[in-house]
């Protein structure tokens, strides 16, 4: 459908950490791996895939920060509020520190139920029930 998000690309300081993140998130997500190379890796739901790419050497140096100009963070649904319960628990399990924790749930406001975390390049993810 003419509009729909087609692909995201994403560049990342080190690939394997990013697999091990990514990969157990996206398959809790329904996603599945889709292409995998050398450098980088996809996943897809429907039409849509994520792919992630190992950052070139030479950029390195520059540090992502997701308050600069750009990206600031990727949102995905969720069916209901038990399963952003049910993946929080996951994500401390895993070491994942969760953003607002102290408003957490709701660190979207009343009535916006949501799980806000970083990646290992700490750009900020959201998982929200609507």
């Amino acid at each position: 459908m003419t509009g729909t998000l087609h692909h995201i690309e994403i560049y990342v300081r080190d690939l394997e950490v990013t697999k091990a993140f990514w990969g157990w998130l996206l398959a809790e997500l329904g996603y599945r791996e889709y292409q995998a190379w050398e450098s980088g890796i996809s996943y897809i739901l429907g039409e849509t895939y994520i792919v992630f790419v190992q950052t070139e050497s030479r950029f390195l140096n520059i540090p992502y920060h997701r308050c600069r100009s750009g990206l600031n963070h990727l949102a995905f649904k969720a069916d209901s509020p038990d399963f952003v319960d049910g993946i929080t628990r996951k994500l401390q399990e895993r070491g994942v520190t969760i953003l607002y924790e102290d408003r957490h749930p709701f660190a979207g406001g009343e009535g916006y139920y949501a799980v806000f975390f970083e990646d290992p390049d700490r750009m900020k993810v959201e998982i929200t029930a609507d």
